[in-house]
């Protein structure tokens, strides 16, 4: 019998789920090797019996919690799909801040405690990844994931394979492709120290990557920090460098 596969999402955009739905043909050998039971984004049917849970988005509520550990309990592998469900996204930004700080922020209110506190998301929403809550046993990072390399995961999962997931720098992406390096240009780039595994698509048309897919495991963030120094950053602009995708690791370092 073929696995059963669930796909869930929590907060986010759901732009990684979309990704998979742009196999578009490639959907169909990917249902030869599964049975997709459940997606919210693609099907009406639902199940509570599924081998494998994909999942998508941050916990920010205690019924996001309750619900994912629900989900972890029942399936025998669980993925994180996404920066989301990987590092909490780019909505953790609001973790370095009061829950009245962003509700003024979001909805410009001059009394933001008049937002009803009756909904625990008001009181103290926290953005967390799925692996703070649960045991996660593979992510596919990005924002939003590579189709082909979501693919190739679950390809490799099936055939009892490690997931081709890299772990070197996007600088490495960049060189192959004979980039011209941001820095250079007077632009700013995470490529030294985030995971690659992109083929470096944002250096590549000119935009500067801002670690979607997370650090390498071992990133050399001293040099990254000399870099960044060396084309005359401020303090400011290298922390939110820093956070716009990967506060989780700030947060760990006390924001330092």
């Amino acid at each position: 019998m073929k696995p059963k596969v669930a796909i869930f999402d929590f907060a986010s955009c759901e732009g990684c789920e979309l990704q998979i739905v742009n196999l578009e043909e490639a959907i169909i050998d990917v249902a030869k090797l599964v049975d997709i039971v459940e997606f919210r984004e693609a099907m009406k049917e639902s199940s509570d019996d599924y081998d494998i849970a994909i999942v998508e988005g941050s916990i920010a509520r205690p019924i996001d919690e309750e619900r994912l550990k629900k989900i972890r309990a029942k399936a025998k592998i669980l993925i994180a799909l996404g920066a989301c469900a990987h590092l909490g996204g780019v909505q953790r930004l609001g973790n370095r801040f009061s829950p009245d700080e962003n509700k003024k922020e979001v909805y410009h209110m001059a009394r933001p405690e008049d937002i009803s506190d009756g909904n625990p998301y008001f009181k103290e929403p926290r953005h967390r990844a799925l692996d703070e809550v649960v045991k996660v046993d593979y992510t596919i990072p990005g924002c939003p994931i590579n189709r082909v390399e979501f693919a190739k995961v679950l390809v490799a999962l099936l055939t009892g394979k490690k997931p081709p997931i890299p772990d070197y720098p996007v600088c490495v992406e960049c060189k192959k492709k004979e980039n011209t390096c941001l820095y250079t240009v007077g632009g700013v780039c995470m490529g030294p120290v985030a995971r690659g595994g992109c083929d470096a698509i944002c250096p590549t048309y000119g935009g500067e990557c801002e670690a979607c897919r997370g650090y390498v495991s071992h990133p050399h963030e001293k040099a990254q920090m000399d870099v960044l120094a060396k084309y005359g950053l401020t303090a400011e602009e290298i922390m939110n460098r820093k956070t716009m995708f990967t506060s989780r690791y700030t947060e760990k370092k006390g924001g330092e």
